[in-house]
């Protein structure tokens, strides 16, 4: 195990400084900070995306659930890719275009401004969303990163929180964005050649799909079957679900605004080429990794190590990579975990940044110091956060992601459109999508149905009631 620990702090000492490096391409405005500058390539803008897409989810989050709910998850694979693919084709070149023609650095700054006019009130609503539920998000980014070093060093939880805090704070002091995006490309191929090496591995060691299947069945049968029991509203629900989960990627602002980042809006379709390349093999990939974690480790729930954890399934991947990857790998691939999800959290404080300089307080606007003092304090939010909330990764992303996804996103989706969008009936639909989404959840139907559909559906009504009635009284 000495081997890995060399290896991993060897490997996050490289990348860590391949983000300090962007300092030397930075710009000390805000635009650079937060888009740097809009001059990044598609290739560079595809993987940086899709490596902040899928890190602490897609390692940590999407491998637990497979790991507990069997082969079922492969719905919430194609109905994500689904969605994710409409918003490349439909939504993110309106965002790239329209951004750029209105000069405005932050998703809520495009969702409030118009050529002649500016809704304050509904900026300043959309920025707070994204500060306190992209904040949860960070949080569940730190709190996966800290997976991977309480697996390899058996530290506490909170000692890999507090060095991941630590290590969001030098990538946002050295290049904001661009820091960012420099170490997402790198970590999006260490990402998929960990994975892939794990399928790999898992498929020497236990066989193909029959043998897997056997030996599932003799843990659970219910780990092969394609649709949960006794699911509350049928089928059709829970897949369509899982489609509004993908879509909700236009609601996610650290997502979004790589896409403004992008050279031209041209460059979209060729970054669009680049990101599923990568994106559908990894999803494949980490559905067949998290099936043969559950066959290779049953029961991490009794190891000792998982003992007084809130996930304990949340330990398969690093546990499997310890399990089956030379040691000098285990270090490169966790690694490569710990630094993409302290990467994604960086990437995610800076667009709370933004919307706290840009968006609830545009004073700040031209400060490049008031931009690094509210990276810092959002940090302390997140880090707080990751310390003390009890759920896990998967359920700390899925929140802030449905709520993201339905609360901004069927606002942005209005707007980009062009269609009318008062501010009071824009905060409705962000207020009603956020308490539909927690509602759901609270109820207990988030099993049943992705929380982010009901959150949109109730969202799109509201603006169906408003729409109506603006037509009768336009005719009137």
């Amino acid at each position: 195990m000495k081997v890995a620990a060399i290896s991993f702090v060897f490997f996050m000492l490289l990348m860590t400084a391949a983000g300090a490096m962007a300092w030397i391409r930075k710009k000390k405005t805000p635009s650079d900070y937060l888009l740097a500058s809009r001059g990044v390539h598609p290739l560079l803008t595809a993987l940086s995306t899709v490596g902040t897409n899928n890190s602490g989810f897609m390692f940590i989050g999407m491998i637990a659930y497979t790991y507990r709910i069997g082969i079922e998850s492969i719905w919430m694979m194609v109905g994500w890719i689904f969605g994710d693919l409409l918003a490349w084709i439909f939504v993110h070149p309106r965002v790239r275009q329209q951004s750029d023609n209105l000069d405005v650095n932050t998703i809520p700054a495009l969702i409030g401004t118009r050529k002649n006019h500016t809704d304050r009130w509904l900026i300043a609503a959309a920025g707070l969303l994204t500060f306190v539920f992209l904040g949860i998000y960070a949080a569940g980014q730190l709190k996966a990163g800290s997976t991977a070093l309480h697996a390899l060093f058996e530290w506490e939880m909170y000692v890999g929180v507090l060095i991941g805090a630590a290590i969001v704070v030098i990538y946002s002091y050295a290049g904001g964005i661009r820091a960012d995006i420099w170490t997402d490309v790198a970590q999006s191929a260490v990402m998929l050649i960990a994975m892939v090496s794990l399928l790999v591995a898992g498929y020497m060691e236990i066989g193909g799909i029959q043998a897997l299947r056997d030996k599932l069945v003799e843990i659970d049968p219910s780990l092969i079957r394609l649709f949960p029991d006794n699911l509350s509203f049928g089928i059709a629900p829970f897949v369509i679900g899982f489609f509004f989960a993908g879509f909700s990627v236009i609601g996610q602002p650290h997502l979004m605004t790589r896409l403004m980042a992008i050279n031209s809006v041209a460059e979209i379709r060729s970054a669009r080429v680049y990101y599923f390349s990568w994106f559908v093999p990894f999803f494949i990939a980490s559905v067949g990794v998290g099936l043969y974690s559950r066959v290779i480790i049953p029961d991490i729930g009794a190891l000792e190590i998982a003992r007084g954890l809130q996930e304990p399934t949340e330990l398969a991947l690093p546990l499997l990579t310890m399990e089956l990857l030379p040691q000098i790998f285990v270090g490169f691939a966790l690694a490569g975990l710990f630094a993409a999800t302290v990467s994604t959290a960086d990437s995610q404080i800076i667009v709370c940044s933004g919307a706290i300089t840009q968006d609830m307080q545009p004073k700040w606007r031209e400060s490049y110091l008031a931009s690094k003092l509210a990276t810092f304090s959002i940090t302390t939010f997140a880090l707080l956060i990751a310390l003390y909330a009890p759920e896990g990764v998967f359920a700390l992303v899925l929140i802030a992601w449905s709520v993201l996804g339905a609360g901004l996103g069927s606002v942005l989706l209005i707007r980009i459109f062009s269609l009318p969008l008062p501010a009071s009936v824009g905060i409705a639909m962000m207020m009603t999508a956020t308490l539909t989404v927690v509602g759901w959840r609270s109820m207990g139907y988030s099993d049943d149905v992705f929380q982010a559909m009901p959150g949109w559906i109730v969202a799109m009504l509201l603006y169906a009631a408003y729409w109506l009635g603006w037509g009768r009284k336009s005719s009137a």
